[in-house]
């Protein structure tokens, strides 16, 4: 469990920099922008290993915490589905969902971890999807706090790409990706 913790702490604190210490955030870019960036990327890389791995050593003995109601699974399958596609619309010329959504990226993550949430039990499961969903909301709300123009709807062309690319990760991770990667079938 000690891994797990680590990698969500490694991960996630240079994540909430930004909601918790805007002024340290700034004055560190504007005296090295790239050292910034760089030490930024490699520990929240470090702390997504340490949590994937840690996720894998404490799932298979990690107490039930709550069993997932029956319909659960079918939920899952549709918020991942939905949050997969919202994640490249925050990376396309504004459509209707990065109009709609302001902050696609943000609510893709909001879905998928509250898909896994419902339909994982364990302990492992609440600690990881948990923390996504809670820093998701969180910075949600501090995202549409600040006074921001949101995205003008610049066409379909973005939303064309994002249900296209959502809906091909997605059947790539349910056929094949989530049980290589985790050594848990979807499917099953």
């Amino acid at each position: 469990m000690f891994v797990l913790i680590a990698g969500l702490v490694l991960f996630f604190g240079p994540h909430a920099v930004r909601m918790l210490a805007p002024n340290f955030r700034e004055a560190q870019v504007a005296a090295n922008e790239g050292r910034w960036k760089g030490l930024y990327s490699l520990i929240s890389l470090v702390g997504f290993g340490l949590l994937v791995w840690g996720y894998i050593l404490y799932r298979p003995g990690a107490p039930q915490l709550y069993a997932p109601p029956g319909w659960a699974h079918g939920v899952t399958f549709v918020l991942v589905w939905l949050g997969l596609i919202s994640l490249p619309a925050a990376y396309q010329p504004a459509g209707r969902i990065k109009a709609t959504l302001q902050h696609p990226f943000l609510v893709g993550v909001i879905l998928w971890s509250l898909g896994h949430l419902i339909s994982n039990g364990d302990a492992a499961g609440v600690l990881v999807f948990g923390a996504f969903l809670v820093y998701s909301v969180r910075n949600l709300i501090a995202q549409l706090r600040r006074e921001q123009p949101k995205p003008a709807f610049a066409g379909y062309r973005g939303d064309i790409v994002s249900i296209a690319a959502g809906t091909v990760l997605y059947a790539a991770l349910l056929f094949w990706l989530h049980g290589w990667l985790f050594g848990v079938n979807p499917l099953a």
